[in-house]
C-alpha cells in the first residue's frame, strides 16, 4: 500500500497541485470538517460507489485516523485503482479545513 504524509499532501496543495481526496468517514464527521474539494464516501459504502470513480486519476484517501483509509486503500488497489493513503488522517491534517 502507497503512503503519504499529512505534511506531504499539506505542500502538494500549497504547491498548487489538483488532488483528489477521498474522505471514507462518516458523515456527522465529516460536518466537522473536511479538507476542501474532497469527496466524502464512507467506508461501508465505498463498494457500491467506486463506480463514480476514474482509473486514470490519482486519488489520496482520508480519514480520522487513517485506518479506515487505508483499509480503503487496500480496497481500491485490489481494483486496479491509483491510491495512497494518507498517514494520520485528519488528526494529522494541519491544513484548511471546510
Amino acid at each position: 500500500m502507497k503512503t503519504i504524509s499529512a505534511k506531504q499532501v499539506e505542500q502538494l496543495v500549497k504547491n498548487g497541485e489538483n488532488i483528489n481526496f477521498i474522505d471514507v468517514r462518516e458523515v456527522d464527521e465529516v460536518a466537522a470538517g473536511k479538507i476542501p474539494g474532497a469527496v466524502n464516501i464512507s467506508l461501508g459504502l465505498l463498494e457500491f460507489r467506486m463506480n463514480e470513480l476514474d482509473k486514470s486519476k490519482d486519488y489520496i484517501m482520508v480519514c480520522r485516523s487513517g485506518a479506515r483509509s487505508g483499509r480503503a486503500t487496500q480496497f481500491l488497489e485490489s481494483y486496479g485503482f491509483k491510491v495512497k493513503n494518507m498517514i494520520g488522517g485528519m488528526l494529522a491534517w494541519e491544513g484548511s479545513v471546510e
